[in-house]
């Protein structure tokens, strides 16, 4: 899943990038509030990390910005501590609050759960017929059988397992993939998709030529 960190402390968000790419989540990092404003209203991204104390523009203003157009989950990162602080952060859109200094671990865990929330699942095992997915440990069983993925693999088959019977297009499962960073060759979805399909069944996924990809939630 992409994710957008939005943080002008250089080094924090490096330790945050560091430990989401780790995670398995693509990271676009901004460290200007404009800039990211920008790339929402460009790019889809599965969640944002953002600071307040931004440059340029404030964090808060981004936020308000944000959600006049959007509802991508929000977990907003700062060393404002005050109730009034979080509450106007939480009235502004944001899905979560988390206060700087914090645990890693933490916002992983509460990345997760906005990200589900969003997903509209309660927890963090997701099951389609005999595939299952634990979120939480990154881990892929199927037909009772655990099924190692790589992190791109296990981020659209998540993707197309938390849609199923939906038809994903080509352009929205490239943007969950890869960040602005990446070099893309012109096949990598069709790439990651056929070793999906040889690790699990060669019928689990399909192809709508022209428009994208389902994942059969009535296969048994």
């Amino acid at each position: 899943m992409r994710i957008l960190l939005v943080e002008d402390d250089p080094l924090l968000g490096d330790g945050v990038e560091t430990a989401l790419k780790r995670e398995g989540y693509t990271v676009d990092w901004l460290t200007n509030g404009k800039q990211a404003l920008t790339a929402l209203e460009t790019d889809s991204f599965a969640a944002v990390v953002l600071d307040l104390g931004l440059p340029g523009m404030d964090g808060m203003e981004v936020l308000k910005h944000l959600r006049e157009q959007l509802s991508v989950p929000v977990i907003i990162l700062t060393a404002r501590d005050s109730l009034e602080d979080r509450i106007l952060g939480l009235d502004a859109g944001a899905d979560d609050y988390l206060l700087k200094p914090f645990e890693l671990q933490e916002l992983l865990a509460r990345l997760r759960v906005v990200i589900r929330r969003a997903n509209g699942r309660a927890t963090q095992k997701l099951s389609v017929g005999p595939l299952s997915i634990d979120d939480a440990r990154h881990e892929v069983v199927w037909r009772n059988e655990p099924i190692k993925l790589g992190r791109r693999e296990y981020a659209l088959l998540l993707e197309l397992a938390s849609n199923a019977g939906q038809v994903l297009t080509r352009p929205h499962l490239e943007q969950l993939l890869y960040g602005w960073q990446d070099e893309v060759e012109s096949n990598a979805l069709e790439v990651h998709i056929h070793h999906l399909r040889k690790k699990l069944d060669s019928r689990l996924i399909i192809t709508l030529r022209g428009i994208g990809y389902r994942l059969d939630d009535g296969l048994t």
